[in-house]
């Protein structure tokens, strides 16, 4: 069985306290079969410092962008290009927008998302899309800028059914962490049962929103199963199922040949 998390960001985990380093890390998700992660960046400075961090390797690919609540300085838009186009690098983001913390960046925010879209299609790297408070203005952008050229994902989705099936008409993906397994998260247990698996990926956004039963510890990509036991009990299939189908939804959307994930075993 092959799981992958689809969004974590290695470069924040605790290694002074629950890791060693990297290969802990990635020791402990394969112990429990999440044997492939991509690491998201949200600076262009901390990108370079991710990938010094962690290195080539075949169980690791790296996206590339800056996060919206990361806008209060103005940044390089020719610099996420070029550092984009490295090979090694499969997806823009995360970009979107969170006018939640930092209504005041709202143009700003704009702008950008707007460029990482840009970026994804002249690349053909899909852009991976986080939103808070900012449901319509996310989905205006995406169709204005005519993200479905490139495609993507909405992360970490909390969002309602109608913003999924929007979502999904423009060939987008969507992502489940574990705030699905939370106790209040019922209307998002909905729109998992809506959501056809072909177009589902899992993540744990590590190291934030430890699913249940870890709620109050540090996230890491290990916990990837259990959200993907729990998305397979709500979808009415078996944990391998459900692994076999986003796993290649994974591959499909990131242009990885399914054969690179098969060395990373």
């Amino acid at each position: 069985m092959f799981i992958v998390d689809s969004h974590c960001h290695l470069d924040g985990l605790d290694y002074q306290n629950l890791h060693r380093d990297i290969d802990d890390v990635l020791a402990k998700a394969a112990a429990r079969d999440v044997r492939f992660c991509l690491a998201v960046a949200t600076t262009l400075p901390g990108y370079q410092a991710m990938v010094a961090q962690i290195g080539e390797r075949d169980n690791v690919a790296f996206s590339c962008g800056v996060h919206p609540l990361n806008q209060q300085d103005e940044w390089d838009f020719s610099e996420l290009h070029r550092l984009a186009a490295d090979k090694r690098v499969v997806a823009l983001g995360e970009t979107g927008l969170d006018y939640y913390y930092h209504p005041e960046t709202r143009p700003r925010q704009q702008a950008a998302f707007r460029e990482h879209i840009r970026v994804g299609r002249q690349l053909n790297k899909p852009v991976i899309v986080h939103t808070r408070d900012a449901r319509e203005d996310t989905l205006a952008l995406l169709r204005e800028e005519q993200a479905q050229e490139c495609g993507g994902v909405l992360h970490c989705f909390t969002e309602d059914r109608q913003t999924a099936e929007q979502l999904l008409d423009l060939g987008f993906y969507i992502s489940f962490s574990g705030i699905v397994t939370f106790r209040n998260a019922e209307a998002l247990r909905d729109v998992v049962r809506y959501v056809p698996l072909e177009r589902m990926l899992v993540e744990t956004d590590s190291p934030y929103l430890a699913p249940v039963p870890h709620r109050g510890k540090q996230n890491q990509p290990a916990y990837t199963r259990d959200v993907a036991e729990y998305l397979a009990v709500l979808k009415g299939v078996t944990l391998a199922q459900l692994a076999e189908v986003t796993t290649a939804n994974f591959c499909r959307l990131f242009h990885i040949a399914p054969q690179k994930l098969a060395t990373a075993q």
